[in-house]
């Protein structure tokens, strides 16, 4: 496999405080990486290191470097709208805009210059299928996104992410407010779009990152405790602090 973001000797802080310490992980292309750990264990803020939303908080530093394909993110000459378009985030609590199903998702291609209505069908088409959502919404596309229910919002937000043609999805907790039909509806979408893009999943439900994920990374404290095939990570963890998270002793 190809390894698609690098990470070495990463380390974070907002002001005095260390949030992440000497992070060495790679994320290899096409894959979902399960990113597990209890509270405060630094899951979130490693992801908004990869498209530099810690930026955007006062004190926030790092030390090490982050490399997507083959480039450090935190070189002064990155442009980090383009990252963060490369890299499209989903967040825990669904924030659609007030506008139409269909304005939701030609918003952004519409700000990056794309104006040709069928271009911009297209488009949504493309992105509310690859989302999950189209089947359900096809026929009301003029409709206010506000009138979904929370799981849709979830997928119509993903969608839009989809709109923008990141390279990687980076979703922190899209679940953790669903009911278990919406979840396994956004967790079959993720199992498609791996073919496409490389996904990197925070999840505090253990469970979902055994069904879901390639490899799964297990965050303690700050620190990467370790990772490996999702599969040897449940069921012959190498450190007994990822044993015992797992069996519930903590967290």
């Amino acid at each position: 496999m190809t390894t698609a973001i690098r990470v070495r000797g990463f380390s974070h802080y907002f002001g005095g405080e260390r949030t992440l310490r000497g992070l060495d992980l790679d994320v290899e292309r096409n894959e979902i990486l399960g990113i597990i750990g209890p509270a405060r264990s630094g899951k979130s803020t490693f992801l908004c290191a990869l498209n530099r939303l810690n930026d955007l908080i006062r004190g926030s530093r790092i030390e090490g470097t982050i490399s997507v394909d083959g480039r450090n993110i935190y070189d002064p000459d990155v442009d980090v709208v383009e990252l963060r378009r490369k890299l499209g985030m989903v967040f825990a609590t669904p924030v659609p805009l007030p506008r139409s199903i269909y304005e939701n998702i030609a918003f952004g291609p519409r700000l990056a210059g794309s104006h040709d209505r069928a271009g911009l069908d297209a488009t949504v088409k493309d992105s509310l299928e690859k989302g999950g959502l189209w089947a359900e919404v096809r026929d009301r596309l003029d409709s206010s996104a506000l009138k979904l229910s929370g799981g849709q919002q979830q997928r119509l937000c993903l969608a839009r992410i989809l709109a923008l043609k990141p390279d990687f999805i980076l979703l922190d907790e899209p679940t953790s407010g669903l009911d278990p039909i919406s979840t396994m509806k956004i967790e079959d979408s993720l199992r498609k779009l791996k073919k496409e893009y490389t996904i990197v999943l925070v999840t505090n439900n253990t469970k979902q990152a055994a069904r879901v994920a390639d490899r799964t990374a297990f965050f303690l404290n700050g620190e990467l405790v370790e990772v490996g095939p999702t599969a040897r990570i449940f069921t012959a963890p190498a450190d007994s602090r990822t044993d015992d998270y797992l069996r519930g002793k903590f967290g």
